[in-house]
């Protein structure tokens, strides 16, 4: 879907940026120019950027269970 109609970011070109290394909106924001005309989709991409930013912490947290370490 179509986040940034301005710059033509989708949300799966702003989850690749966070899957590439992104850790902000800032960053993101950067990287693919959304938010930086009108502005209108700002609020949209940062529930995009939040939910992955999310959900990539949840899989790490059960890749290493309580009380293992990553060696």
């Amino acid at each position: 879907m179509y986040v940034c109609l301005c710059r033509g970011v989708t949300d799966k070109q702003i989850r690749e940026a966070i899957y590439e290394g992104c850790c902000s909106y800032r960053e993101v924001r950067e990287c693919t120019g959304v938010g930086t005309q009108c502005g209108k989709c700002a609020c949209l991409a940062k529930t995009v950027v939040r939910e992955t930013l999310g959900e990539l912490q949840a899989a790490q947290s059960l890749a290493y269970p309580v009380g293992l370490s990553q060696a």
